[in-house]
């Protein structure tokens, strides 16, 4: 299949989706607030998450768009994560997706009340979901993202990046650390989707396994990228995890022993949905583009 032509198609859904739920959305905020919102998440990107989501769910026999509003809630708490991230307290990034960062728009405390606003928001579209959806799939969803975001996920992981650095070289917490601060939401991702679909056994613990997978080989891609990669193609600065003496997987195995180690999770994202049939393609490719990307 053509990944790309998949890629944006879905990405231009979640768009849509986003930017039409935040014109419409969240009362009576204040304008800075809504402003600074949307300029972080209507920013571009892959919409790798939401995407994954639907993927997962059209693996399962059913159809992407019918969890579009559920899914995009995906890459609004993703956004939430890159505002908080770059802030001066935690990575300090000027830079975006080839534009300032948040906070250097609007300030440091828009900025980390305008994260605020997003995470809180996404359970809400969640909920909102229309469709053939079941209720009680839509509460295993909401919870499923619920654990990956907070501080048994995204969060803690978060927290051990900050603490790792400057540390010594450690594997267990390398490990830890990509797998809760990446690795748990995009593997919640692959699982909402089949769990919107009402999977269970071994279909479900075969798209976990996919999505664990997955999680940890972005994450080690990322880390080559920031040594190796392309500026304007990464829309960021490389060479920012060195600078900040970050534990990275280039820093503890070196270039070449990082890339066979995320080769190898590709390899057995594949071999966990090998039963899976037609429906599973786009799986099969964004988990080939993973390896390849360049930004």
């Amino acid at each position: 299949m053509n990944i790309k032509e998949y890629l944006n198609e879905k990405s231009a859904l979640v768009n849509e989706c986003i930017e039409e739920y935040f014109t419409g959305c969240c009362g009576t905020a204040p304008d800075v607030l809504r402003e600074s919102m949307k300029y972080s998440l209507m920013a571009g990107g892959k919409r790798l998450r939401p995407v994954l989501a639907m993927a997962s769910y059209e693996a399962c026999g059913g159809k992407g768009s019918d969890i579009l509003l559920g899914a995009s809630a995906l890459e609004v708490i993703h956004t939430y994560s890159l505002i908080h991230d770059d802030l001066p307290s935690m990575d300090d990034d000027d830079l975006r997706r080839g534009r300032p960062t948040n906070h250097k728009v609007y300030g440091e405390a828009i900025a980390i009340l305008a994260g605020d606003g997003l995470l809180t928001e996404a359970f809400l579209m969640l909920l909102a979901n229309e469709g053939p959806v079941k209720r009680d799939n839509i509460l295993d969803a909401l919870k499923e993202l619920a654990i990956a975001a907070g501080p048994a996920g995204m969060v803690g992981g978060q927290v051990m990046d900050i603490l790792s650095e400057n540390a010594e070289p450690d594997a267990e917490m390398l490990d830890y650390i990509h797998k809760h601060k990446t690795g748990a939401l995009i593997r919640a991702s692959v699982r909402m989707g089949a769990i919107f679909a009402g999977a269970e056994g071994e279909r479900l613990n075969s798209l976990t396994r996919y999505g664990e997978c997955l999680g940890l080989a972005f994450q080690i891609v990322d880390d080559i990228l920031d040594v190796k990669g392309d500026e304007k193609e990464l829309g960021k600065p490389v060479g920012s995890d060195e600078s900040r003496n970050k534990m990275t997987y280039p820093a503890l195995y070196g270039i070449e022993s990082s890339m066979k180690r995320a080769e190898g999770l590709i390899g057995e994202a594949l071999i966990s949905i090998s039963a899976f049939g037609d429906d599973a393609e786009p799986l099969r490719a964004i988990a080939d583009y993973i390896i390849r990307r360049t930004h």
